[in-house]
């Protein structure tokens, strides 16, 4: 494993950490695995296709590719820690906001 993938790691785990939802959500999130499975399963079709008309079209392709995957996905660990999750992150955000604010 490189030093950067150790950095990225380290990085995502202390993010859970000062969300104060680490143990509830680190077994599914302190890892990629899960968005990269997705990946792929929504890329196995797209990847047939050559050209796209426009973007509505592959917009509209790709949600139809990820309700059809949908029933295949697993349920993340934690999931019903997913709405403070949401509350953690916007929090965040508004942090965020006025410290670049203050900054200006």
């Amino acid at each position: 494993m490189g030093v950067n993938s150790l950095d990225e790691r380290l990085e995502e785990k202390l993010t859970l950490q000062r969300l104060g939802l680490f143990r509830e959500l680190g077994v599914s999130f302190k890892t990629t695995n899960s968005i990269e499975s997705l990946t792929a399963l929504a890329g196995q079709g797209k990847d047939r296709v050559d050209y796209w008309r426009n973007s509505d079209r592959k917009h509209r392709w790709l949600a139809a590719a990820l309700l059809d995957i949908e029933p295949r996905l697993r349920k993340v660990r934690g999931y019903r820690y997913l709405p403070q999750l949401r509350v953690a992150l916007q929090r965040e955000k508004q942090i965020a906001k006025r410290d670049l604010k203050e900054a200006a």
